[in-house]
């Protein structure tokens, strides 16, 4: 078990990721809904992090503020170094681009795109030159097992070939953190165990990577677990420091 004060991770890495005292009050009419209240949290570089807890536990709320699509309303959020309380809404962006990679349990695949395309498109953003972002396209599809399938669409792929595909893209442009949401949640048992030793083999290459997940078998996956409840930390379970 590791102490509530938030400082678990990987001895003598840099932290990514620091939390103090963040909560998320929502107000619903005349009603101000807490969805998060008093998180402390330390995700250090190399790390590997499930959060888990109850439907409402504030699961959600919790990978929105961290993957810079939502403020907090209390504390204080550093995302490498950067306090994002200073940032407005068009660095932000930059900010969720640059240094986040988002996994989703839908995919969240542009049908229209082949497989090269889709893995392209946070390079396309960031402005990288096409003769580079096919490059960096085709040694990402291989890296994830599917060099011979960059000229497909997401229609003509399995459930676990998209989610390699999702992988691709959200490591495209270097990310300091993945952030994967349910990553298995929409694959059969086997597939979700394909994608977790993909991830985990990425994390023990140094990838850090916090992921949401009600699963316990998923969860045991990562070296460090967080569980949430009502909002507030209830538990950190992991190697000792």
């Amino acid at each position: 078990m590791i102490a509530s004060d938030g400082l678990a991770g990987s001895a003598g890495t840099t932290a990514v990721i620091c939390l103090e005292k963040v909560g998320k009050v929502y107000q619903m009419g005349a009603v101000a809904v807490r969805a998060l209240e008093d998180i402390t949290w330390t995700v250090r570089s190399g790390d590997f992090w499930a959060v888990m807890g109850a439907s409402g536990s504030g699961k959600s709320t919790l990978l929105n503020l961290l993957g810079l699509l939502d403020r907090p309303t209390e504390g204080r959020y550093r995302l490498d170094g950067t306090d994002v309380a200073h940032l407005d809404d068009d660095a932000m962006s930059e900010q969720r681009l640059l240094r986040l990679g988002f996994i989703f349990q839908s995919f969240n695949l542009i049908p229209q795109l082949t497989v090269q395309e889709n893995i392209e498109l946070p390079l396309f953003y960031r402005g990288v030159e096409p003769a580079d972002c096919a490059r960096r396209a085709r040694d990402l599809a291989e890296k994830v097992g599917l060099a011979a399938r960059l000229r497909h669409r997401p229609s003509e792929l399995s459930g676990g070939q998209r989610q390699r595909v999702a992988i691709a893209r959200a490591l495209a442009n270097e990310p300091a953190v993945l952030l994967a949401d349910e990553p298995t949640g929409n694959l059969d048992s086997h597939t979700g165990v394909q994608i977790m030793d993909l991830l985990s083999a990425m994390n023990r290459e140094g990838r850090t990577i916090i992921m949401v997940t009600h699963e316990p078998d998923i969860a045991a996956y990562a070296s460090y677990r967080l569980h949430l409840r009502d909002g507030r930390i209830e538990t950190m379970e992991g190697p000792a420091p």
